[in-house]
């Protein structure tokens, strides 16, 4: 499989100690964590791998610049356990486990990430083409490093079909459809539309800096988001879909 990678970027699966320990200070750089208590230890990776995961990590020249962690799991679906990269070279990493996956016959990958965080569910909904497919509140319980810290933990679940071609969900609708919900700013959080096939739903422009700076404000946007995707979820909604000014698209079919 050719993947699309920016000039002087390779990518390679880590086996070595010393390869893994490199990854391993990068997460936790990436999550402001002493080196000392990364989010995801050497240790623990050189026992992933050789339990038969694969750690991929991501170069421009010699410098380390992404980093990821995938395992396997029932039913042949593979698991993304934790990516990360610097800016323009994510797509590159989550391509690399893709075919990994693949070439060992997985046909779908999962993981989670913050629903908060806008950038990262336009990059896995829009960009990728996966699909929002489970609402866990609170999943870790209380997160000590520097990004999740005085949050609670809520995660998205993201099921991406390896296999598909990236699907579109594009709704031209939002601005039309009646709201619902209202944000901590006093704005509208929420808008479903009156047939009752799409929902969209608000994030904070930057809910990493907006938690530094103003962390019971962060919590209340937590929990009116939490809200907003649970009542859909349980109506048969999923996330599918995100815009560049920070609106959760979730749909559903429509009734029989």
């Amino acid at each position: 499989m050719t993947l699309d990678r920016p000039p002087g970027m390779s990518i390679r699966t880590v086996h070595d100690v010393a390869g893994l320990a490199a990854v391993s200070d990068y997460f936790s750089e990436v999550w402001q964590t002493p080196r000392s208590a990364p989010p995801y230890p050497a240790e623990v990776l050189h026992s992933l791998v050789h339990a038969g995961g694969a750690v991929h990590a991501a170069y421009d020249g010699t410098r380390l610049a992404g980093a990821s962690v995938a395992v396997f799991g029932p039913h042949g679906a593979a698991y993304s356990l934790v990516a990360a990269a610097d800016q323009g070279r994510g797509y590159a990493v989550k391509q690399a486990q893709r075919a990994w996956a693949l070439d060992l016959g997985a046909r779908t990958m999962r993981w989670t990430f913050d629903p908060l965080v806008g950038r990262n569910a336009r990059f896995n909904l829009a960009k990728l083409g996966a699909t929002g497919t489970e609402y866990l509140v609170d999943f870790y319980g209380p997160m000590a490093d520097g990004v999740n810290g005085g949050d609670e933990s809520d995660r998205l679940t993201v099921t991406w079909e390896l296999a598909a071609p990236t699907p579109s969900y594009e709704t031209t609708d939002r601005e039309t459809a009646p709201g619902t919900h209202t944000a901590p700013d006093g704005a509208t959080l929420a808008r479903r539309d009156l047939a009752g096939r799409h929902i969209w739903c608000r994030v904070p422009d930057d809910i990493v800096r907006l938690r530094a700076a103003a962390p019971e404000l962060a919590l209340r946007w937590r929990y009116a988001v939490r809200e907003v995707f649970t009542e859909a979820f349980a109506q048969g909604f999923r996330a599918t879909g995100m815009s560049r000014d920070g609106w959760y698209t979730l749909s559903r079919e429509a009734a029989a």
